[in-house]
């Protein structure tokens, strides 16, 4: 088996992994767990019979393996209805959530039917498993999943391809040939255009999260990607909900399919009080550690998406004087489990942490589950603070919600029929009355030591007394007082002890706005129809921006958002209000953007034609500064002339995530 992994960095690079190699720190999504969460119940389970086996389902030895390696021996209901159906030959349309094992259930048919295909020595180097995946995170998390399925199987190669990287190592990779190749729909009609991405030998078309396909407005490219595949192919359909767009897809492009309908409740437990804060993206670190620093814990799991937010996290705890570490999936075996131990032990305190290295874990200790970056779904949500409240013992669980996730917020709250309190931000005043607490205490138990340790504490005495000798009166050297305060500046390293209030408290003020008329309607319903509103003033840590398409082009939000998070590298939570007004449209991102995300923004383009973003300033014009041309007029990367001024519509379809 071969994953080919391109990252879009400047380094990047075609990454060659083995079944135990891990990716690339920036883009590691965490994998959906093939089996549903032990809390989450099958709603219309219409009897008590035991769960089949993995190996009752008709999948390949070697695929059977990789899953038995992984630990799974059950499948969740959606696999254990699907995997048979596709085995078999069947088209399938499966209606089932985020998070309830939909990836192993047409990856694992999949894979059975290219085994035997290898077996034959019809294998061959052109892709013979195309999925469709909205976004490129979702791409990279179903090709991995893809990779550790196969990890029995050497003769097949996976390879993801797809917007906001850069075409080379993805060419590359498809000449040498990839039989799996997950990717977004923008990417994948601009390799069909090239040439790169042969298709006539597709026998198994995945539609991954087909509803959030089409409501970021790229209903044209999988139309056109359906027609360019083979008749004779087995094609399945996967998503949340079944509108009629959907329901359009199915009836003209599937055979006979069976639909597959699996509906879940999740619970949570009595004891766990569940509390959500309103909190900004660009200010969630400063916010988490605020909460921790003034609510009393015992021991506490910090829940991140990335490998790299959980070392970032870490690390500023640390130095906020928390005893906290990292797990995550790159750590090997042992370390996760001495660090585990460590937090079962009291050597540490907080552990941060992805859903997948935390998967398993139970330690009596954990007081506390912060979810700092809020789960894709519900079953997760209810995976992650099912940690804290073990053995009888009450729990507490904090939610942070971004504007762009009151939806989410909202979803939690229907699917665990529970309501979540909203908690109120720790002002300045309150952290800084936990830090002279906290430095009393450790002053005072450093003194109550002083029977066990008085030598240490002797020796240091004699110093300072020898220091304060060798000064005379009225240098600050003299006064012990002084001497004690340089003492505690050196320990700080020259950080400051105390926040230093600057008057209005922006954390909080932000923390008690009610963000449900926060719900952009720019995208209102997912982005479907657009509702527009004409609002210019952005959020606090946000600004308009202007772009050069508009309601005569045809555009929606969907497009829009498609665009600029798929290009920019950030996520669609981090797109506000979206005001399509008839020859341009503006959009709310955050003011800051990096050098990285003007270069790619200036470069970007919707139908075949340049966005020329910039600031907006509020004139009926526009104005500002361009991206393209750097720090002109300050605020960050802008100014000057665009990168292209762009041309007309070439086609009708949409690079939304190119």
């Amino acid at each position: 088996m071969r994953f080919e992994h391109l990252v879009d960095e400047a380094s990047c690079a075609v990454c060659e992994l083995s079944p135990r190699s891990a990716l690339t720190a920036a883009h590691r999504p965490q994998k959906e767990s093939p089996v549903t969460a032990p809390t989450t119940e099958n709603a219309d389970q219409s009897t008590e019979t035991a769960a089949p086996a993995f190996d009752t389902l008709g999948l390949d030895h070697r695929v059977l393996a990789a899953v038995e390696k992984m630990g799974y021996k059950t499948p969740s209901d959606i696999q254990a209805e699907t995997i048979p159906l596709l085995t078999e030959g069947r088209d399938v349309v499966g209606l089932a959530q985020t998070g309830t094992g939909k990836t192993a259930a047409f990856a694992l048919p999949a894979l059975t039917h290219m085994a035997r295909s290898a077996d034959a020595g019809e294998l061959g180097s052109t892709p013979q498993t195309l999925v469709l995946a909205p976004t490129r995170e979702l791409a990279i998390q179903v090709a991995e999943a893809f990779s550790t399925y196969a990890q029995q199987i050497p003769e097949i190669s996976v390879l993801p391809i797809y917007g906001g990287s850069p075409y080379g190592p993805q060419l590359h990779g498809l000449r040498k040939g990839a039989n799996v190749v997950v990717g977004t729909p923008g990417r994948v009609i601009d390799h069909m255009a090239k040439g790169s991405l042969d298709l006539s030998g597709i026998k198994h078309l995945v539609l991954d999260e087909a509803d959030e396909m089409l409501r970021m407005g790229f209903a044209e490219e999988v139309d056109r990607i359906l027609a360019e595949t083979p008749k004779q192919k087995q094609v399945a359909l996967f998503s949340a909900t079944m509108p009629s767009a959907i329901r359009r897809i199915s009836a003209q492009y599937l055979n006979n399919p069976a639909e597959v309908s699996v509906k879940t409740k999740t619970s949570t437990g009595d004891n766990i009080r569940q509390r959500f804060v309103q909190v900004k993206h660009s200010v969630k670190l400063e916010a988490l550690t605020r909460i921790m620093e003034t609510e009393p814990h015992d021991a506490a799991i910090v829940f991140v998406r990335t490998r790299s937010a959980t070392e970032e996290v870490a690390t500023r705890l640390t130095q906020q004087g928390l005893r906290a570490s990292a797990i995550n999936g790159d750590i090997p075996q042992n370390l996760r489990e001495k660090t585990v131990e460590n937090l079962r032990e009291g050597r540490i305190d907080v552990l941060v942490a992805t859903d997948v290295a935390a998967r398993g874990l139970d330690v009596e200790r954990i007081s506390h589950v912060y979810n700092y970056d809020i789960p894709m779904d519900t079953e997760s949500y209810v995976h992650r603070i099912g940690r804290t409240g073990r053995a009888g013992r009450s729990g507490e669980a904090v939610l942070f919600v971004t504007p762009r996730e009151n939806r989410m917020l909202k979803n939690i709250e229907r699917a665990t029929r529970q309501k979540v309190e909203k908690m109120t931000m720790p002002s300045i005043e309150q952290v800084n009355q936990a830090r002279l607490g906290r430095f009393s205490e450790r002053i005072s138990r450093t003194l109550a030591e002083e029977g066990s340790e008085g030598q240490k504490l002797g020796q240091y005495r004699d110093l300072i007394e020898e220091f304060i000798g060798k000064h005379d009166a009225g240098h600050p050297g003299a006064d012990p007082l002084q001497v004690a305060a340089a003492l505690v500046a050196m320990v700080h390293e020259g950080r400051p002890l105390l926040l230093e209030d600057k008057g209005e408290d922006q954390l909080v003020r932000e923390s008690q706005r009610d963000f449900s008329k926060d719900d952009r309607g720019g995208r209102d319903a997912g982005g479907r129809g657009g509702r527009e509103r004409a609002p210019r003033q952005a959020g606090a840590g946000n600004a308009m921006y202007k772009i050069q398409v508009g309601r005569k082009d045809g555009v929606n939000p969907g497009h829009i958002v498609g665009a600029i998070a798929n290009e920019a590298g950030m996520s669609s939570r981090e797109i506000g209000t979206i005001d399509i007004r008839p020859s341009f449209s503006l959009v709310e991102l955050p003011e800051k953007l990096s050098r990285e995300q003007w270069d790619a923004l200036g470069k970007t383009q919707i139908g075949g034609r340049a966005i020329r973003i910039e600031r907006d300033n509020g004139a009926p014009g526009g104005g500002g500064f361009r991206a393209g041309d750097r720090g002109k007029r300050g605020g960050g990367y802008g100014g000057g002339k665009p990168h292209n001024k762009g041309g007309g519509f070439k086609k009708k379809s949409f690079d939304g995530d190119r």
